[in-house]
């Protein structure tokens, strides 16, 4: 329906709201003191910065089709997700720009598409390679950020937002993340183990993320001195946090948001194909990974997690449970947060595109049904 109103409680101030709109725009949100008659909740949708597949698609794969990225992009919507990054991880830089240039095809000729992947989101192959900070990612696959090889992810992805995660230790590090902010890249550290001072000089020159703050770094770290410690020391950092109670333990989670502004930091699942999907094997690019019921995903034969099956509505309920709070409260470092970063068009306000997210609750507050609406 092109136009149309909801009566709902709004979640992003928890007051009664009806939001109208007409010929697919939002016209207005008129307070009411009427409360709605079911425990109805409108607000803006999730916005996953970090979708490296979804619902059994794995988008590191070089004959990707529409129909499986529009069965990836249901489904993320089905789990409250409007808005997403697709994300690329470290392989031959050959099929990486390869496999970008198919994904932008694909999104520009389809609608639905054009709406759902706001943007991409390279992770890699600029990271580190020492053992634990690769993580997942293949060591033997690291190169160098040359401003050749930016310009190339700049022209693939045309005036799309882009957003690109690497280590700034690594040689032409420095130079790498200088170049991309020229190319209105924004820039995200991550997978490194960089010194303070290194930190420091690349947040000095601007805005700048910390990709999945606690991960891309070995299971045992010095006390002393370690990335975490460092990165928690660095002012001026946006960081992304996985809410899956696995990438980040709930002490850990509770500890970073005490220690960070609240603004700095926004929620990502780095979501692989067995997300939104049922337990079994899976690939990422050239790994299979074996998803059990737990939906812990690990590189086989070790401890490294290697993405995650975590669903953003999953990622509210987890990131509420954890902070023991209200998922209302979290609900804006899942939607307006990463939009924010990544200078998206926040929308949920008069005169934006009439896209929302409607939740239904129980008598104790709990999600029991989400859904989304893209008015066209």
């Amino acid at each position: 329906m092109i136009n149309g109103e909801v009566h709902a409680w709004n979640i992003l101030d928890r007051q009664p709201v009806l939001a109208k709109w007409n010929n697919g725009i939002f016209t207005d949100f008129t307070p009411t003191d009427e409360p709605p008659a079911q425990n109805r909740w409108i607000g803006p949708p999730l916005v996953d910065l970090q979708i490296n597949g979804y619902a059994g698609v794995d988008f590191q794969q070089d004959d990707l089709t529409a129909e499986q990225l529009l069965h990836a992009t249901s489904a993320l919507g089905q789990a409250g997700c409007g808005r997403f990054f697709f994300t690329l991880v470290t392989d031959d830089w050959e099929a990486m720009t390869r496999r970008l240039a198919n994904a932008k095809q694909l999104r520009d000729a389809d609608p639905a598409l054009g709406q759902a992947i706001a943007g991409w989101h390279i992770e890699g192959p600029f990271l580190s390679a020492e053992p634990g900070f690769c993580g997942a990612h293949p060591a033997d696959k690291m190169i160098e950020p040359t401003p050749e090889r930016i310009a190339e992810l700049r022209a693939l992805t045309g005036a799309d937002p882009l957003l690109l995660t690497m280590a700034p230790e690594i040689d032409g590090g420095l130079a790498g993340f200088a170049a991309a902010r020229e190319l209105g890249i924004r820039v995200s550290i991550g997978h490194t183990n960089a010194p303070a001072h290194i930190l420091r000089r690349v947040t000095a020159a601007g805005p700048v993320g910390f990709t999945h703050l606690g991960n891309g770094c070995p299971a045992t770290l010095d006390r002393a001195d370690n990335i975490l410690w460092r990165s928690l020391d660095v002012p001026g950092l946006t960081c992304s946090l996985i809410p899956d109670r696995w990438h980040v333990s709930p002490t850990l989670f509770r500890l970073i948001h005490r220690l960070i502004d609240p603004d700095s930091i926004y929620y990502t699942t780095d979501a692989m194909a067995a997300a939104g999907a049922p337990p079994g094997k899976y690939r990422l690019g050239q790994l299979e990974l074996e998803v059990g019921p737990e939906q812990i995903v690990r590189l086989p034969g070790t401890p490294n997690l290697a993405g995650s099956a975590l669903t953003p509505i999953d990622g509210v309920r987890h990131a509420a449970e954890m902070l023991t709070t209200d998922w209302q409260a979290v609900w804006p470092k899942f939607s307006l947060a990463p939009a924010r970063f990544m200078g998206l068009p926040e929308g949920f306000t008069a005169d934006a595109p009439a896209s929302f997210a409607l939740i239904e609750t129980d008598s104790s507050n709990k999600i029991v049904s989400h859904s989304i609406q893209a008015v066209t």
